[in-house]
């Protein structure tokens, strides 16, 4: 059955950081089935509004200079709230504000919370935007005083008793409580742990016993990403061993995928969670370098560590984990384009001259015995290699790869050179520390991997600085 007694709730605030920021105008429709009643407040942050705040919304520091605190008004929008789906645009920012105000009293809230937006993007995902402006021009909602906290509550409201009208109860509900249906969280881990969750891209991280780190994931949506590790349905031995082990939940935002895969390898680098064995390894990393042993008899060469530079204008092929997986390649491509394993170095031979044992398979044409000439099997080998021939650096110094999230209203720029990432910035102020920085970071083989796939993705937002 769809509640019948729901808060739309709309809040004014200092800004969008529950941690730091505080609420400057509270603004609720209470349904009770067919009674509908209006509350609103402003509320004093004891702090300033920022200019563009204000600006934005119209509420000055004048305005909210002899306003109640929030733990003036926090008795009343308790009892408001008490029993009632809170439901809002966006919700996880305006449930947060709200628990926050309160954690910071001393006091715990806790509420079935439903997001209008999520809403919206169940029920008409032919839209591509479901912010509270589009939801206006598409279903001619009525706006007045936008941007203040009960005129965008009544808007959500408005929206509410659209569906109600044009929608049919079972699509109705089965949108609504398809976004109630509660996780069942392990006994160790308080049942609000996953409510502040945002629906953002980011990086998550498990903690256990003592503070341990567990694990450390990214998701494009954090949260449908924790709640799928709580999911009845879930089946997987390992991520069931992380949640019976899991003490707290943490989380960081980022602007996109690209950031949030950066930031999860280097902070499994950085921290060594115990179950994220594939990006913790230290590689032992390796390269292949064609060098020339006489006039025309050109032969492979494994570089190691420091000397394995893309960074460097020097021709590689292939980077590898380890020796194995640089000898495996290689003797792949022996087979294929029919080269000498003895000539490469694979085999040896129990005499100078000696045909290999590929030679005696005619799976080599013979340049170990003096069948092919060496400069032929050069040239085959050049071709062989030509395919793992790794791109260099193609700009003169560093990027900023720019990415944009309008739902967060958030801008990160990705400073790589040289195919090394060197942090990631969110004003010019950031931006300048880090190219000002002299410590060069390492090579690293997986953030070559995820940033060439990325750079080489359409529509990126490449900035040479």
């Amino acid at each position: 059955m769809i509640p019948d007694r729901i808060a739309f709730i709309d809040l004014e605030t200092t800004g969008a950081n529950p941690g730091s920021d505080r609420i400057t105008e509270i603004g609720i429709v209470e349904v009770d089935g067919e009674s509908v009643s209006r509350w609103s407040t402003l509320v004093n942050p004891q702090r300033s509004i920022p200019e563009f705040i204000q600006r934005m919304t119209g509420i000055s520091n004048d305005m909210v200079a002899d306003a109640p605190s929030f733990e003036a008004v926090a008795g009343e929008l308790k009892a408001r709230l008490k029993g009632r789906l809170f439901v809002a645009h966006n919700a996880r920012f305006d449930y947060g504000f709200v628990r926050q105000e309160f954690r910071r009293m001393g006091i715990g809230f806790q509420s079935d919370v439903l997001c209008t937006v999520r809403l919206s993007r169940a029920l008409f995902p032919e839209h591509p935007r479901h912010n509270l402006d589009s939801l206006i021009a598409r279903h001619n909602l009525r706006a007045n005083d936008r941007h203040r906290a009960l005129a965008d509550a009544d808007l959500i409201w408005q929206f509410w008793q659209t569906l109600r009208r044009d929608l049919d109860d079972a699509r109705m509900l089965d949108a609504v409580q398809l976004q109630l249906k509660r996780p069942s969280l392990p006994p160790q881990l308080p049942q609000d742990a996953l409510d502040d969750l945002p629906e953002s891209p980011g990086v998550y991280l498990f903690y256990g016993e003592n503070d341990a780190l567990l694990y450390v994931g990214k998701s494009v949506n954090l949260r449908s990403r924790v709640l799928s590790y709580f999911s009845a349905s879930k089946s997987e031995n390992r991520e069931l061993r992380i949640t019976h082990d899991i003490r707290r939940i943490d989380w960081i935002e980022t602007a996109g995928e690209l950031g949030a895969l950066l930031l999860e390898s280097r902070l499994v680098k950085q921290r060594q969670p115990v179950h994220n064995r594939r990006l913790r390894q230290n590689h032992e990393l390796c390269s292949w370098q064609l060098v020339e042993h006489a006039p025309g008899d050109y032969r492979p060469r494994l570089v190691m560590g420091d000397d394995v530079d893309p960074g460097k204008p020097q021709e590689l092929y292939g980077l590898f984990a380890s020796k194995r997986e640089a000898a495996n390649t290689l003797r792949s491509l022996a087979e294929a384009y029919e080269l000498c394993p003895a000539v490469l170095g694979l085999e040896k031979t129990a005499r100078s001259g000696q045909a290999c044992f590929a030679r005696q398979l005619k799976q080599c044409k013979g340049a170990c015995c003096g069948k092919e000439a060496i400069g032929a099997h050069s040239a085959r080998l050049m071709t062989a290699l030509s395919k793992l021939r790794i791109k260099p650096w193609p700009y003169k110094g560093p990027i900023g790869i720019v990415e944009r999230n309008e739902f967060l209203d958030r801008e990160d720029i990705h400073l790589v050179n040289a195919w090394r990432y060197l942090g990631t910035a969110q004003s010019q102020a950031d931006l300048d520390l880090l190219l000002q920085s002299t410590e060069r970071a390492p090579f690293d083989l997986d953030t070559y991997k995820l940033l060439k796939a990325q750079m080489g993705k359409r529509g990126k937002d490449i900035r040479k600085l």
